[in-house]
């Protein structure tokens, strides 16, 4: 990973995440440097409904359809789906890997909770962190009835589409995405 912070050409930031006990609770309307909601930021009380905030709109079809429908079905039961953060330019994932390195002290480390724009499946639209912690204890119960599974045990907010779960459950999560294959590119 040094050879990746080293070729995006940029010194490390002085500031770091603020007391926040997530990397994806960074995202929700904080803007990072000239980066913005074009960029995938994700301002204040954003929900799966939110069609024209990008870091929804750019999440893939079918992994938007199944949050739209289990968020339908969760707010039956009073609970609502904010998103904290989804589809992300590589421009702003890069941005949170050097955050995520400053913050954690080492590339390593960082890993564990921010992958390169590269392996990101949120730079391809492929993967949501859902907010508040009712809604991830919503998904984490009946996720897998809608292809939704949690993907790091270190990440109860990191949702992703399964269709598969829906006949077989969701596998088993990694610990975190250092354990992920996805990641080892």
């Amino acid at each position: 990973m040094t050879a990746i912070i080293a070729a995006l050409g940029h010194e490390l930031p002085k500031a770091s995440f603020s007391g926040a006990a997530s990397p994806s609770n960074l995202h929700r309307g904080e803007r990072h440097g000239a980066l913005g909601e074009a960029d995938g930021a994700v301002p204040d009380g954003v929900t799966v409904f939110d069609g024209t905030v990008p870091a929804v709109a750019r999440l893939d079809p079918g992994l938007l359809k199944a949050l739209r429908r289990a968020a339908a079905d969760a707010a039956d039961g009073g609970v609502r789906f904010y998103v904290n953060s989804g589809w992300r330019s590589p421009a702003y994932q890069d941005q949170l890997l050097r955050e995520a390195v400053a913050k954690y002290g080492s590339e390593d480390e960082a890993a564990r909770w921010v992958a390169t724009a590269a392996t990101s499946p949120h730079v391809s639209g492929d993967a949501v962190d859902i907010g508040h912690s009712d809604a991830a204890a919503w998904l984490s119960a009946h996720g897998a009835a809608y292809g939704l599974c949690r993907i790091y045990t270190n990440e109860p907010w990191h949702y992703e589409l399964r269709a598969h779960a829906i006949d077989r459950g969701c596998p088993p999560p990694y610990a975190d995405p250092t354990q992920d294959p996805r990641m080892q590119q």
